[in-house]
């Protein structure tokens, strides 16, 4: 199971959110091969690239004028709602701030100049834009910005919204994001009403700066500058946005409804025709999983992505799911797997020792919970980029060792990382108790001077070694006690808080915690967003870099990965990052699936989703079988 929490505070703010993660940087290497691109002559004498969209790497999988994306079903029905569950309670709808505790699903309300798509993991094509120019050198992008893009008032779209939105992310954004974007951009212009034009300055990244620029959410300025809102303040009242939905209805902490915009201005736009199919999308609120569940089996909503391994195993044989009506299925996710993981608060002076760290790591028995707790439905977490090509494998390659090695002659890593496979996350046995694991484990806190006293408590000083842990969800509880039981066992002082979602929000804000459960996401092309996860100039106030990493090897790591020029340089960039982040141990890492697990009654209905690999897409192209839904109700299986 996945904390959902903690995979909500990892995903969101960053001060934009790129569709489907996956609006990539800007560098043209093979500019000139784009699909569908053409090539002018600027007055400077610069060739400049007009094109529909852009790619850092080989070509656009799509052309400008295909009809739809060829994972959707053109011919789906309009109508219908989509209902799913939220664990926790709400008390916002922006998640642009760590203010308050936003609600699910928001980013449905706001479009992005520049979106990706659910099969190329590399392309950015242009959405509230016709086309994009920039030159090779990538010193600037035009947006020509489409002139029928409507705010939900009815209003027009235009330049001055996407330049008063991008400075108003810069001038309020979370710190994180203005530490990490800080001197990107040298100038906004408003060239026409629906012209602009981003200058960026010499020392931005260039493989960042086209996505950088096209993948801000944009918001009305007229709106703003009518109701004084601010980005970093908690608000009920959504910022007026273009998206295909708005909010419908809301209870605080119980139930949130989206409605789809009739008048949306996209609705025949190549990206979202065969999309945006449900009339509603509604989120049900309850207290833990348990009485979500319980919600799910009478109906209270009618779809569950299950991230519990228990329930996934145990739960779904209740008769609807024996009659068909309602339907249990593992999708196929081809996203990289997310890096779950327990994570050290290094603020903490006790967990900047690396044995301490290890010697805690040794205790987490994943073969033990995995057989036990999860029916063996889970994946051991090794790599930041698991399960896929830029998770680092074996001895590193020429290419890894001349990136690595200067770190190791100035001193910065540990020379041992040139000739040994990466590090793995520690084995146990059969038993909850590892034995050996314990005996390795004492010998650490030995070493590092946590001695037991007659208690039978390590301590060092005349300090106990505590290890509090803190989640909000209750289903967690038959993971983490065990774990902690064996630390007990360890001569650690641990013990569970388990705390109501706004604690649990603030406490991590506030870094009051030894080990939280966090989601590292990464992306198949990444850049100037690690400095969030792991740059130590967002180590004091992140929520990505929750762990407060300051490592000065880590950071002169990023550099090489953000300022890669083909993926052939990318590539074995990230395999030396990826090594050197496992080597440091901030984590104890949990498990991850490559599908999804979703229950749903048979109503709703879904295109083939291996042609979709990187996006379920259950809230953008699937869609409601009215014919199927009347069955349901005849039979009484639906109120």
């Amino acid at each position: 199971m996945q904390d959902t929490r903690a995979r909500l505070e990892a995903g969101t703010p960053n001060g934009f959110r790129p569709k489907a993660a996956r609006i990539a940087g800007a560098i043209s290497v093979v500019v000139l091969g784009i699909a569908g691109a053409t090539a002018v002559v600027a007055e400077g004498h610069e060739e400049v690239i007009v094109s529909h969209g852009y790619t850092n790497f080989g070509e656009l999988k799509h052309g400008p004028d295909i009809p739809y994306l060829p994972y959707v079903n053109p011919e789906a029905p309009k109508g219908g709602e989509m209902s799913l569950s939220a664990v926790g309670n709400f008390d916002s709808f922006n998640p642009y701030t760590r203010k308050g505790v936003v609600g699910a699903a928001t980013d449905l309300m706001w479009e992005n100049v520049l979106v990706g798509t659910g099969d190329d993991p590399y392309g950015s094509y242009c959405y509230l834009c016709e086309t994009l120019e920039y030159p090779e050198s990538l010193d600037w992008v035009i947006f020509n910005l489409r002139d029928d893009v409507k705010f939900w008032d009815g209003s027009p779209m235009t330049a001055e919204d996407v330049k008063f939105t991008f400075e108003l992310f810069l001038e309020q954004g979370i710190a994180e994001f203005r530490n990490a974007f800080a001197g990107f951009i040298d100038e906004v212009e408003v060239l026409d009403t629906h012209k602009i034009k981003f200058s960026f300055t010499e020392a931005a990244p260039r493989r960042d700066v086209v996505g950088f620029a096209g993948g801000i959410p944009v918001f009305s300025k007229a709106w703003f500058e009518e109701t004084g809102a601010r980005i970093d303040d908690s608000t009920l009242e959504p910022f007026m946005g273009t998206g295909a939905y708005k909010l419908g209805s809301y209870d605080v902490g119980r139930q949130l409804v989206y409605e789809r915009d009739p008048n949306h201005w996209g609705i025949d736009h190549p990206f979202k025709v065969g999309q945006n199919n449900f009339d509603s999308i509604r989120y049900e609120y309850f207290a833990d999983n348990t009485a979500a569940l319980e919600g799910f089996k009478s109906g209270e909503y009618l779809m569950r992505l299950e991230n519990s391994s228990k329930d996934w195993a145990t739960a779904y044989t209740f008769p609807a799911v024996e009659s068909g009506d309602v339907i249990k299925e593992t999708i196929v996710d081809g996203n990289i797997g997310s890096a779950q993981s327990f994570i050290f608060n290094l603020r903490r002076e006790k967990w900047q020792d690396p044995r301490v760290r290890e010697a805690v790591r040794l205790m987490f028995n994943f073969e033990w919970s995995n057989e036990t707790l999860f029916f063996g439905l889970y994946e051991r977490v090794n790599s930041f980029w698991e399960n896929s090509a830029l998770e680092a494998r074996g001895l590193p390659s020429e290419e890894e060792l001349a990136i690595l090695q200067p770190l190791v002659d100035q001193g910065l890593i540990d020379a041992s990382i040139l000739t040994s496979e990466p590090a793995m996350a520690p084995t146990s046995g059969a038993r909850s108790l590892d034995r050996g694991n314990l005996r390795r484990a004492s010998a650490l806190l030995d070493e590092a001077g946590w001695l037991p006293n007659e208690q039978g408590i390590r301590e060092k000083d005349g300090e106990e070694l505590t290890a509090v842990f803190i989640s909000f969800n209750p289903s967690f509880d038959r993971i983490v006690n065990p774990y902690i039981e064996n630390l007990i066992r360890l001569g650690v002082s641990a013990k569970l808080d388990r705390i109501d979602t706004a604690q649990y929000v603030e406490r991590r804000r506030s870094a009051d915690y030894d080990l939280t459960t966090h989601t590292f996401s990464m992306t198949l092309e990444p850049g100037n967003s690690l400095r969030q996860w792991y740059g130590s100039e967002t180590a004091e106030d992140s929520s990505r870099n929750l762990m407060g990493l300051q490592n000065e090897a880590i950071d002169a790591l990023l550099v090489p990965v953000i300022e890669a020029k083909t993926l052939a340089d990318m590539t074995p960039a990230v395999h030396a990052l990826d090594r050197v982040l496992r080597a440091e141990g901030f984590w104890v890492p949990q498990w991850f699936k490559d599908v999804y697990t979703v229950a749903y009654f048979n109503l709703y209905r879904y295109p083939d989703p291996e042609l979709s690999p990187y996006a379920l897409g259950h809230l953008g192209y699937w869609w409601y079988d009215e014919a199927a839904a009347e069955v349901l109700r005849e039979n009484g299986t639906l109120r």
